[in-house]
């Protein structure tokens, strides 16, 4: 019973991380960043999904926080920006 009970709360954790860090880079990426020419590169959502990863572990010293939580999570940021990035191109130009 105690298993079951761990096991969805890190899947609470694990989901609410990937997609916090998605909906929140997505918005930040649409919002503050629309005027800035580098968020158009090419390898960005990558750095950024990378940089969010290393993030994520740093945080994996808590006990609730595992490696493949942290690795949802860049994935997530990594997405975000990706999303964002397309959001802006479809914007009318100013």
């Amino acid at each position: 019973m105690f298993e079951f009970i761990g096991n969805f709360l890190w899947l609470a954790i694990a989901g609410a991380a990937s997609v916090g860090g998605y909906v929140t880079m997505k918005r930040f990426v649409h919002r503050r960043l629309r005027f800035v020419d580098g968020v158009h590169r090419r390898g960005v959502p990558l750095v950024a999904g990378i940089a969010g990863g290393v993030v994520g572990l740093l945080a994996a010293a808590l006990p609730l926080i595992t490696p493949l939580t942290a690795v949802l999570f860049g994935i997530g940021v990594g997405t975000g920006v990706a999303a964002g990035r397309r959001e802006i191109k479809r914007l009318p130009s100013p």
